[in-house]
């Protein structure tokens, strides 16, 4: 399954709720991606279909192993944007911002180039 831009910010999203909370549920993804619950509904269903997540009787979130790949992917390529901007001067409110933009577009040769860089 082809994961789009918006795909991978709800994988990410999931990943990031359940390490701050433990439990994932519809609310808190559309509370954190400023979303309505439809939305969420829709996209929810879409990633069940593609195999990215399960959903249990109580309605709570899990990521497959192909999603957790997804998401633990995404979300260190945000991280390690996020921190590079800021370490070359950007402020962390637009470091944060920007990374959200790059993380999804940029080619994996040009990050690990980036990421190998600042291993240095």
């Amino acid at each position: 399954m082809r994961i789009h831009k918006s795909g991978e910010d709800y994988l990410e999203s999931i990943l990031m709720i359940r390490n701050e909370k433990g439990n994932v549920r519809s609310l808190d993804i559309a509370e954190r991606l400023g979303v309505t619950k439809p939305s969420v509904s829709n996209a929810v269903k879409i990633l069940r279909e593609g195999g990215m997540i399960d959903m249990d009787e109580s309605k709570r979130i899990t990521l497959t192993d192909a999603g957790e790949e997804i998401a633990h992917r995404v979300y260190e390529r945000h991280c390690l944007l996020r921190d590079w901007l800021i370490s070359i001067g950007v402020s962390a409110e637009t470091a944060e911002d920007d990374a959200c933009k790059i993380e999804h577009d940029l080619s994996g040769e040009t990050f690990d180039r980036i990421k190998a860089s600042l291993e240095k």
